[in-house]
């Protein structure tokens, strides 16, 4: 099934979330009114069946994009698409509705259940939510066992009286994916998943949120700053620089043939028994940049990485790249200035 086939299920388009800052002294006499611009000009799809991985260092917003598409956070502008329909809901019966098609899973298990109540609360509580608590006990009760069916916790008899601190950080994550898909949702927003497990178990969470896109046919999006996973487990990658999206496509190519300085300079950053960490390597990588990410209060103008580019131009600092699509590999595009016409790659 090609990507132009597949069901768009949820959509962003010019997504942008400006957060304003606690004005001081100083703000009120010079009437300067701040923001933190987390999110700026994000455009993405989540289709059913196919896993969109959303990649970048910390600080980059990629957790504010999904809060935004969960609509925890109103934005400031843009807009967010439902089987094509616009949607903004800001609670109440309209917002119960957009759970039930759209649902998050939290980076921290530990966290995001409730430690005063079992694992049976959570998940009863999910299911009568979102009218699917059956009507007896006894329907009840098996719905509760599917569920935990579902996300590979056997026997279900052995974790519904369960309370959370009783369980590993991986048993809390597959009851936080239970309770999400106890909504019966078309999407998930998978932010960071297994971040915050052991390393042992995190490709196991990962496989079981596989098997549940493809016998649910779930879109799901998939938030990480580990890009190696991000091939391992997504069809798209999507790469986040300081509020803004500069690299997109295949996973694959996105990941095995990077475009953009700043996802190669993310993909050399990550551990690699073959690469030797010493002076004059001859293997060592060629966009090292240097710097620390820019405040997002004030941020540079044209691309925003440029102060940290090896590669950057006069260009650069002063216009905002667009979307250069690559044309040796479909639907692979970048936003850098490297690859307008007539510039030397």
């Amino acid at each position: 099934m090609t990507v132009t086939d597949t069901e768009v299920v949820l959509e962003a388009e010019g997504l942008t979330k400006h957060f304003p800052v606690r004005r001081g002294i100083r703000d009120l006499l010079t009437r300067d009114r701040k923001a933190v611009h987390a999110v700026d000009d994000i455009r993405l799809t989540l289709r059913r069946g196919r896993v969109t991985a959303l990649v970048g260092e910390s600080g980059s917003g990629k957790s504010t994009v999904a809060r935004l598409l969960a609509q925890l956070y109103g934005r400031t502008s843009g807009d967010i698409r439902l089987h094509g329909e616009s949607v903004t809901v800001k609670g109440g019966r309209k917002f119960r509705a957009y759970c039930r098609q759209v649902q998050m899973i939290f980076q921290d298990p530990f966290a995001s259940l409730n430690p005063t109540h079992t694992v049976r609360y959570h998940l009863t509580r999910a299911l009568r939510i979102h009218g699917r608590a059956g009507n007896n006990a006894a329907e009840l009760e098996e719905n509760l066992r599917d569920l935990l069916l579902r996300v590979q916790l056997t026997p279900p008899e052995r974790y519904l009286d369960k309370f959370p601190h009783e369980l590993s950080g991986g048993q809390r994550q597959r009851v936080s994916i239970a309770r999400a898909l106890g909504a019966d949702p078309e999407a998930l927003l998978a932010d960071e998943p297994v971040s915050m497990l052991d390393v042992s178990i995190r490709l196991g969470v990962l496989n079981l949120l596989r098997d549940l896109k493809e016998r649910l046919n779930l879109a799901i999006l998939y938030i990480t700053h580990d890009i190696a996973s991000a091939r391992y487990f997504a069809d798209e990658t999507l790469v986040m620089y300081a509020g803004r999206m500069v690299e997109g496509g295949d996973s694959e190519t996105v990941t095995q043939n990077p475009a953009h300085p700043y996802t190669r300079l993310l993909i050399e950053s990550a551990p690699d028994p073959d690469r030797l960490d010493r002076v004059g390597d001859p293997r060592a990588p060629e966009d090292q940049g240097s710097g620390e990410p820019p405040s997002l209060i004030a941020p540079p103008s044209g691309c925003r990485f440029h102060p940290r580019c090896v590669h950057a131009m006069p260009k650069c600092s002063t216009d905002l790249p667009p979307r250069f699509e690559l044309p040796a590999n479909d639907g692979h595009w970048a936003a850098c200035w490297l690859y307008e016409e007539g510039v030397a790659k």
